[in-house]
């Protein structure tokens, strides 16, 4: 498993009481890592309370610079993925600056943080959404232009610009070596954000409620979150190598057969679980969301060995009997899922 070179590594993770992060979390643990997590407090249903993880924990904001420099100094990781953000694009209407100071500043305070530590390696996850996006059906490489209609997606690009800088103001010396993983769109079991396709639908299934969908035609490419994390881990994994050339920009994003409409993955996942139903209505918020999205994955694959193991339909399945799990029978299929995933799709 990624050759045991997590075995006994500290390691932090940012936003670790997050969907994605949790997961993360849960995945270090299980292949040997000391890991610390530096997040918010979590919300009482949460993926991270569920799992009870045996991890040290710095609940506070990056924002606040004076107690994350003390974390990381106290703690002492040899790598840290950085996932804290303001991850939501409709709440990034409502708050831009909370958007931009968390995202951009935040990222920035991490970066320092780390640099001020001692810390040697540093994953910094954006979002495949900081792409200038012309709908076009463009699948974007890394090199394409960055942009972003919505506060969120440009402040993640933001990040993007800013984490260039950082590295030729900086890092000219490899004293840290960093990169940046793109990614999104990302399903599985303990989401609750609100917003958020399949949360949604579960949620609403849990009480017999229909999904008000606005835009059912939407295409996005819909990737499990195990698939990205599996990325990340080797990107960091070359960089505990001190492979300087991994010190860039990766897309990490399903195959085009993942790319799905909001009305095909309803249609995958109430054959799953018959009580999720929808109910079309208009899209009076004026806040704009991309219909169509598509990345270029091939460079993960040709430098890091990575491909998506799910179809998208397995990656809607898996996801969909996890929620019917916790909704019906109050299971936590966390580790089980990671456990198929390991020795089906990547050993």
């Amino acid at each position: 498993m990624l050759h045991g070179i997590y075995k006994n590594k500290k390691v932090l993770v940012t936003g670790h009481t997050g969907f994605k992060g949790s997961w993360l979390t849960l995945w270090l643990t299980k292949i040997g890592a000391e890991v610390a997590g530096y997040s918010l407090a979590p919300e009482e249903l949460s993926h991270f309370n569920l799992l009870n993880l045996p991890v040290k924990n710095y609940f506070a904001d990056i924002n606040d610079e004076v107690t994350l420099s003390n974390a990381i100094k106290e703690f002492s990781p040899d790598i840290i993925f950085h996932l804290a953000a303001q991850p939501l694009v409709r709440d990034s209407y409502d708050d831009p600056v909370k958007t931009y100071r968390t995202n951009v500043i935040g990222s920035l305070n991490v970066y320092m943080a780390a640099l001020k530590a001692g810390t040697k390696t540093l994953v910094s996850i954006t979002t495949d959404k900081v792409y200038e996006n012309h709908e076009d059906g463009t699948a974007y490489l890394e090199s394409d232009r960055l942009g972003g209609h919505d506060p969120y997606s440009s402040s993640k690009a933001c990040v993007e610009i800013m984490t260039d800088s950082f590295r030729k103001s900086f890092l000219s010396d490899d004293r840290m070596l960093l990169a940046t993983a793109r990614a999104g769109n990302v399903i599985g079991g303990g989401d609750w954000a609100k917003d958020r396709l399949i949360p949604d639908l579960v949620r609403n299934a849990s009480i017999g409620k229909k999904t008000p969908i606005r835009n059912p035609n939407s295409t996005r490419p819909w990737q499990h979150v195990l698939e990205p994390l599996h990325g990340y881990l080797l990107l960091g994994e070359k960089l505990l190598q001190n492979e300087k050339k991994f010190a860039t920009s990766f897309n990490f994003g399903p195959n085009p057969e993942g790319e799905a409409t909001v009305a095909r993955v309803f249609e995958i996942a109430s054959k799953k679980w018959d009580q999720i139903g929808i109910e079309l209505v208009p899209d009076t918020g004026h806040k704009h969301e991309a219909n169509l999205l598509k990345l270029d994955i091939k460079k993960a694959g040709q430098m890091l060995g990575w491909k998506p193991a799910l179809s998208c339909e397995e990656a809607i399945g898996l996801s969909i009997d996890w929620y019917s799990a916790f909704y019906q029978d109050k299971k936590i299929k966390s580790e089980h899922d990671l456990d198929a995933f390991l020795k089906t799709k990547i050993l």
